[in-house]
């Protein structure tokens, strides 16, 4: 990122500081199957009893961002905020059509799929350069957080000076090991969550609350 890039980012810091923006815009990202949408579902199921999109045990279900605007969540301490959740396509080093035909897709589904998926991808990181205030990074607990495209987009991230929470996800799951992405990300705040189950989002939004203001 270059001198000023950096200027840049700080200069519309200071200034959101002073002229306050009426919402901040929080562009939820991981790799696929992190487990996104059913996290942008919760918390926007939890604020307004909607939701924002199909889930799919299939990668990349989610191939477009999705916004939902006006989300207004408030912490445990008392905080409110007021938000738009973007939640965008999984992000990935390589996509390969052969993945979809092992979930029982036709070949031509399967290439159709992936080059969609290819353009999320490009998309998401246009938002991310564009247009987003804050991120959620969003990890399955279950993997391992050194994975390639964890390091580039928590660099990515950090880079474009942008403020982050790190979600340690699906802590559900018997093989969970939130704790592996809190030594992988000391750096940064990690919560433990189950977006599936819904358990410990008040931490999650005591967090926000405070975070991306």
């Amino acid at each position: 990122m270059s001198m000023f890039s950096r200027a840049k980012n700080r200069f519309r810091r200071f200034f959101q500081s002073i002229f306050r923006r009426s919402r901040s815009r929080i562009g939820i990202y991981g790799p696929p199957n992190a487990g996104k949408t059913t996290l942008a579902n919760r918390i926007v199921r939890d604020c307004s009893g909607d939701a924002v999109g199909p889930v799919s045990e299939i990668p990349h279900e989610t191939r477009r961002a999705r916004r939902r605007e006006d989300v207004v969540i408030t912490g445990a301490n008392g905080n409110t905020l007021a938000l738009d959740i973007v939640d965008t396509p999984g992000v990935t080093t390589k996509i390969d059509y052969h993945e979809f035909l092992e979930y029982g897709l036709e070949q031509d589904e399967a290439i159709t799929r992936a080059r969609e998926a290819t353009e999320g991808v490009a998309e998401a990181m246009h938002w991310l350069r564009e247009d987003i205030n804050g991120v959620i990074y969003v990890m399955d607990s279950t993997l391992d957080p050194f994975m390639q495209v964890n390091i580039m987009m928590v660099g990515i991230i950090e880079s474009r000076d942008l403020p982050v929470v790190i979600l340690a996800n699906k802590t559900d799951l018997p093989d969970a090991a939130p704790s592996r992405i809190k030594s992988a990300f000391p750096q940064h705040p990690v919560v433990s969550v189950s977006g599936l189950e819904g358990t410990n989002m008040d931490e999650l939004y005591d967090i926000m609350t405070e975070h991306f203001r």
